[in-house]
């Protein structure tokens, strides 16, 4: 992926982020701040993480779902990426260009709670709740959210489309 990004970034990674669908087809969202810059507020954010070497985007999926919630998943349960993006953001102090993909997930149980047991210090930090959101929910909600356009494509692409999303300059 490329990015039209050209301002200075202090970390270039990429990323999967996860669509985690529970048995009712809601969304798991964690509430997430940054403790060192909490002038930027709270927003809603999809789990994922960063790629690390060798790794498919399905077993990104796998480890950082079971890194941030506990669910264990396979790579089998983890869909193709459908969702591209390319986004800069500004945290704990640094900015960041992360080129991403979009994976879907799906769990057989209801609105699971998801265990912190795994997570990272600066996640526990990080996440300061979560929330299976219905999908009419979270397209109708006016609250900030990671992806930023999260909640207009969350129906195209849970209907299979294949989205290229437009660069996004988060913060």
């Amino acid at each position: 992926m490329t990015s039209p990004y050209t301002g200075a970034w202090d970390i270039e990674r990429t990323s999967v982020r996860v669509v985690l669908l529970d048995a009712n087809d809601h969304v798991l969202l964690f509430r997430t701040i940054d403790p060192v810059m909490p002038s930027t507020g709270e927003w809603w954010e999809l789990p994922g993480g960063g790629v690390e070497s060798g790794e498919t985007s399905a077993d990104t999926a796998v480890r950082e779902m079971f890194e941030e919630t506990g669910f264990v998943l396979s790579p089998g349960e983890v869909s193709a990426p459908t969702w591209r993006r390319d986004a800069t953001y500004l945290r704990r102090g640094l900015r960041y260009l992360q080129h991403e993909v979009v994976v879907r997930a799906r769990l057989d149980a209801l609105a699971p709670p998801p265990s912190a047991d795994h997570r990272t210090h600066t996640e526990r930090l990080e996440y300061t709740g979560h929330r299976w959101w219905p999908v009419a929910e979270l397209e109708a909600s006016a609250d900030r959210f990671f992806p930023g356009r999260l909640p207009e494509l969350i129906a195209g692409f849970l209907a299979g489309e294949r989205i290229d999303e437009p660069f996004d300059h988060w913060n």
